[in-house]
């Protein structure tokens, strides 16, 4: 398991930038039909952050519009998601969790007859590049990995909402713990743990595998895994509606799905 994690990682990072050659064709001839406004705003969740970025440059050529990356958190500050899109900023795509486009589409910020389901992703456990990698691989491992570790981070999302309130619970060990946990809000786990600032990092599997300077140990076990779904939807004002549905079509076609499969995500639709 850890040596296919790490020749994901590299194939990410090493992806060729062509990953979409019958999704451009059909894209190239939408766009035919597409007024001509220079770029289609998106704001994705991190987890699929690497799978957008692979296959951006090829999307581009497509469309013949620039993808503007707005912003990727999905946290409760004032440059996440939701709170831009509530005070009315420019944005035409969001990218997210299932529940998340639900309650945007419920608050008419979305459009529900736009809402595309494209992935689905898991948990997985970092450590920092050449520590010990604990065992994770029984959930009894689990316990006694967290429980021996100096300290444990997990993300303000949708994994370390289920880290923090449901797996800890689980296992038995919420109030041992407690005091030793943090959630970070602003960047990814990997990065804090990178830098030696937490020993264990709870993340999607897919946040995790680009970070330098981690070691990707593995996903939870099945027993206690977490599968979130990361769907797609059209800004309700959106000021590039046509071109963010076009776009929405490529990004959910099995020829994407290649390449959304090397970021550590399971593509919804491959045939």
């Amino acid at each position: 398991m850890r040596a296919r994690t790490n020749l994901l990682k590299a194939r990410v990072l090493a992806a060729p930038l062509r990953v979409l050659p019958r999704v451009a064709l059909a894209l190239l001839l939408a766009a035919l039909a597409l007024p001509a406004l220079a770029e289609v705003r998106v704001a994705t969740s991190g987890a699929f952050t690497a799978a957008y970025h692979v296959l951006k440059p090829d999307l581009e050529r497509a469309l013949g519009q620039q993808l503007v990356t707005v912003t990727t958190s999905v946290g409760a500050g004032e440059e996440s998601i939701p709170r831009r899109l509530e005070r009315g900023e420019a944005i035409d795509v969001v990218i997210v969790a299932d529940t998340m486009l639900e309650q945007l589409i419920a608050a008419k910020l979305v459009l529900a007859d736009s809402r595309v389901d494209l992935v689905r992703s898991t948990i997985g456990i970092a450590v920092r590049a050449g520590a010990q990698k604990p065992d994770i691989s029984t959930v009894a491992a689990l316990r006694n990995a967290l429980l021996a570790a100096k300290s444990i981070a997990y993300s303000g999302s949708v994994s370390g909402t289920y880290v923090s309130t449901e797996l800890f619970q689980k296992l038995g060990i919420a109030d041992q713990v407690a005091a030793k946990s943090q959630k970070i809000e602003r960047e990814r786990v990997g990065a804090v743990v990178a830098r030696g600032d937490a020993e264990i990092g709870f993340q999607q599997m897919s946040e995790l595998m680009p970070i330098a300077g981690i070691e990707v140990v593995g996903p939870l076990p099945a027993e206690v895994q977490k599968a979130s779904v990361f769907s797609a939807g059209v800004i309700a004002n959106s000021r590039n509606a046509q071109a963010a549905r076009t776009l929405l079509q490529a990004l959910a076609s099995p020829d994407a799905a290649p390449a959304i499969a090397l970021t550590g995500l399971e593509p919804l639709h491959t045939h």
